[in-house]
Formats: structure tokens, C-alpha cells, sequence
């Protein structure tokens, strides 16, 4: 009974916070620059703003992690240049929103499928006259090959210590706050500040943000989750976000296996409370989208997490 009453007591606090912010907050925001060249951060899409915006994920854009689309101006000549410097195959897309570019109108998207360390010229204009003219566009980046099938071999290893237990506090179908594709298999683990967070599969660590301490559940902090994120074999990723402020204890590039210790749990980020906000992403080619995940409960035995249920690692 003192059990059943305990696990009330953390949905209702864990879900009486989302529930008041629950219409304003989703897992992707976007951002765009303002008349005077400054990052503007929101949750309103680029309809809604003057100058458009690029989409923002979980992975925050962290600095990190470069992939991204550049203006390129060269002689009498304007080029938009995909640049992929991440460890995996990322997909650029860019939308163009004004133009005084003859060759480059309004309304037209360009799209690039980059290996790691390649880049590609989109597109590219000529300039009669030398003026620099204006070019206004969006991009988003999409990571992993879009090929990629999620074919883990075994089921996941719960992210924390083995033989402890910890609440779902939102998984599949719950959509508390899990309202976009790259979130709507995610599963949210009620994880206190500072646990220590584990590999749940091997993999390649291909970015790292470990300098934010900053957590409420306000769009200006979209972009201020500490992630870690894993690149798997199959070409997934595995994404472990709102992590405590300088305590990753993995660097890009580096491989890991189950069980590997990866940083503590926080509250950094757009978030109504300390936890663990873990997904697997695939590129759909049109984004990152989650995927179901199970992990491994006794003998073995695939678990299906869901919402207000306790989760033990084995």
C-alpha cells in the first residue's frame, strides 16, 4: 500500500506540472534571427514569425555539432554550401523565404544526404552588379543515413544503475508532452538530479553538451539541454537529454557499450522537472522520427515501458 500510494504521489507531481504547460511546450521549438542579427528562440513556428525560422530538436543545436547549411559569397557569385562535420551521414534541407537572387527565387528547397566530413554546394547564384543582395532562408538537419532500419539485437539496457527501479513518467501512447515525431516514442524516466545515467546500447558518441544549468519549462531554454547522443550500428541514435551541468564523462568520437557510464541526470532545458528524456531516432528523410524501444526485464524478457510504471534495470 505505502508502495502504491508513493508511485501516486510522483505521476501526480510529475504529470500536475506538465499538465499546466502542457499547451505550450512540445519537443521542438524553432529559432531565427531579428533585425539586428541576434538568435531569437520560440516556440512558434516559421509561419508565425517575421523572418522564418530553423526547427529546433532536443539536440538543441549544440555547438558541438556541426552540420549545418552556410551562405557562401565568393567574387560576384552567392553559393548556399551544405557542411556535414558531424560523425554520422546527416540530411540538410533548406527553404528559401526572400530572395533578390534571380537564380535562387523564393520558395524553392534544396536538399543534400552528406557523409561525415563532406560538404556539397546546393545551389549557386551570380551577382551582375556586386551588390550582395538579400537571401533569407530556413534549414533543418536531419541525423542518420535515411536507410536506416532500427534492428537493435537485443532489447535496451535500462539507462541506470543495474537492479535499481525508477518511474515512467511519460512513455507511448501518453503525449503529454511527446507531441512531435521526434518524441512521440520517447520515454521520460523520473530520475533525480544527479543519478547516474548508463549506455543502453553500444555505439559511437557523436555529440556532447555538457555546459548548461539552466531548467523550467519556458521556450527560451530550448536549446539549453545537456545530451548525449549515440550513433548504433543500424545507423540510429540513441539521444539522453536533460543531463546535470558538467557531468558527461564521454567525448565525441568515442565508443561505448551497455552499461557504459555517460553523465548524471538533470534538469536542464525545456523541462517541468528533474528526469531523463530518453529516444532512439531514425531519419525518416524528411526528419528524425522515434522509434518503439523495449528493454530488458528479467530472464531476458522484453519490457514495454509505459506511463506511471516502474522500470528496473537488469
Amino acid at each position: 500500500m505505502r508502495r502504491r500510494r508513493l508511485l501516486a504521489l510522483l505521476v501526480t507531481l510529475v504529470f500536475g506540472c506538465a499538465a499546466s504547460v502542457a499547451a505550450a511546450q512540445s519537443q521542438s521549438g524553432y529559432r531565427f534571427r531579428d533585425a539586428n542579427g541576434q538568435w531569437v528562440f520560440t516556440d512558434r513556428t516559421a509561419g508565425d514569425t517575421a523572418s522564418g525560422g530553423a526547427p529546433l530538436s532536443l539536440a538543441h543545436e549544440p555547438d558541438a555539432l556541426h552540420a549545418d547549411i552556410e551562405r557562401v559569397d565568393l567574387g560576384s557569385s552567392t553559393r548556399l554550401v551544405a557542411v556535414n562535420d558531424c560523425l554520422c551521414v546527416v540530411t540538410l534541407r533548406a527553404w528559401i523565404q526572400r530572395s533578390d537572387l534571380a537564380q535562387i527565387p523564393a520558395g524553392t528547397s534544396y536538399q543534400a544526404t552528406l557523409q561525415p566530413g563532406a560538404s556539397r554546394t546546393l545551389v549557386e547564384a551570380q551577382r551582375a552588379d556586386g551588390a550582395k543582395g538579400q537571401l533569407q532562408f530556413a534549414w533543418r538537419r536531419t541525423l542518420g543515413a535515411p536507410d536506416a532500419v532500427h534492428t537493435p539485437p537485443r532489447p535496451y539496457r535500462a539507462p541506470f544503475a543495474l537492479g535499481a527501479t525508477f518511474l515512467v513518467s511519460q512513455a507511448f501512447p501518453t503525449r503529454v508532452t511527446h507531441v512531435t515525431p521526434d518524441s512521440v516514442y520517447a520515454v521520460d524516466i523520473a530520475l533525480p538530479d544527479g543519478t547516474p545515467v548508463y549506455a543502453a546500447r553500444a555505439g559511437t558518441v557523436i555529440n556532447v553538451r555538457h555546459d548548461s544549468f539552466s531548467g523550467a519549462p519556458l521556450p527560451a531554454l530550448l536549446d539549453q539541454a545537456n545530451v548525449v547522443e549515440v550513433l548504433h550500428e543500424d545507423g540510429t541514435i540513441a539521444i539522453y537529454a536533460h543531463l546535470h551541468w558538467d557531468s558527461i564523462r564521454v567525448r565525441i568520437g568515442q565508443r561505448v557499450q551497455p552499461g557504459e557510464y555517460l553523465a548524471n541526470s538533470g534538469n536542464t532545458g525545456f523541462t517541468t522537472g528533474p528526469h531523463l528524456h530518453f529516444a532512439v531516432w531514425r531519419n525518416s528523410g524528411s526528419g528524425d522520427v522515434s522509434v518503439p524501444v523495449q528493454f530488458a526485464g528479467p530472464g531476458g524478457l522484453a519490457v514495454t515501458p509505459a506511463t506511471a510504471q516502474p522500470l528496473t534495470a537488469y
